[in-house]
């Protein structure tokens, strides 16, 4: 369901970030839409034609193999945009973006998107920092996964869901898990019970609550850390 509401855009924070006049280059064509879970928001190699920016829960940028297998490059919520390239003329998908937590948003066409961005230099710089961003995230990710182990990535996995959504409640299925970090169902379950037993995290099929996120933080391995003190750099926050 999309719906017209122009004072809730600005729950999303890089709208809510733009000077008015920027903002009111968007606004006209932004509409509120929900944003549920496991629903792709484009694939690889798409033509981009819609460009999302989260209110609540969380997106996952994927990169896809020829036989189907993904493996996560970035995250996004709230802070953050989907589809951003097409502002500045790039509109072919290079990762599948995917609603991994559900929540709410604002779209807007990405020819309208492209127009405003045209239209000001400061909308323009931006776009280029958040991609920025999601090369940090990539980066970041392509080492994690090739260096440390499995508990210490869904440490950090756990944290910077925790982070986009702003809940210590994160509810996703061990088969988004497994796909996310790039190994089997049961290694997961072996991982979170592991981590259940240390007193970080209880985990039920398809919930994860963080009770100790400071012990977690500790577990976790170093990308968390440089992904977020990385960003905020980038932002200025």
């Amino acid at each position: 369901m999309d719906i017209k509401a122009p004072s809730s855009h600005r729950q999303n924070l890089l709208l809510a970030s733009l000077s008015d006049s920027d903002f009111a280059l968007l606004q006209s064509g932004l509409i509120q839409t929900e944003l549920k879970q496991g629903v792709f928001l484009h694939d690889i190699n798409d033509d981009i034609e819609t460009v999302y920016f989260p209110h609540t829960g969380m997106v996952s940028l994927l990169a896809v193999m020829e036989d189907g297998t993904a493996i996560e490059v970035g995250t996004t919520g709230r802070r953050g945009v989907v589809g951003a390239m097409t502002g500045i003329g790039y509109s072919r998908a290079s990762t599948r973006a995917v609603s991994q937590l559900s929540g709410k948003g604002s779209k807007i066409s990405a020819k309208k998107f492209e127009i405003a961005v045209r239209a000001s230099p400061s909308l323009r710089e931006l776009i280029i920092r958040h991609k920025e961003s999601l090369l940090i995230q990539a980066q970041s990710s392509a080492a994690c996964n090739s260096l440390h182990k499995v508990e210490t990535r869904l440490c950090r996995w756990i944290l910077q869901s925790r982070d986009h959504i702003e809940s210590d409640e994160v509810n996703l299925t061990q088969e988004f898990l497994a796909e996310m970090l790039g190994v089997r169902r049961t290694t997961v379950t072996l991982v979170a019970q592991s981590l259940q037993k240390a007193g970080l995290i209880r985990y039920k099929r398809g919930q994860i609550t963080i009770v100790d996120r400071v012990g977690l933080e500790k577990k976790s391995c170093e990308c968390y850390r440089t992904i977020r003190n990385r960003i905020a750099e980038l932002f200025n926050t």
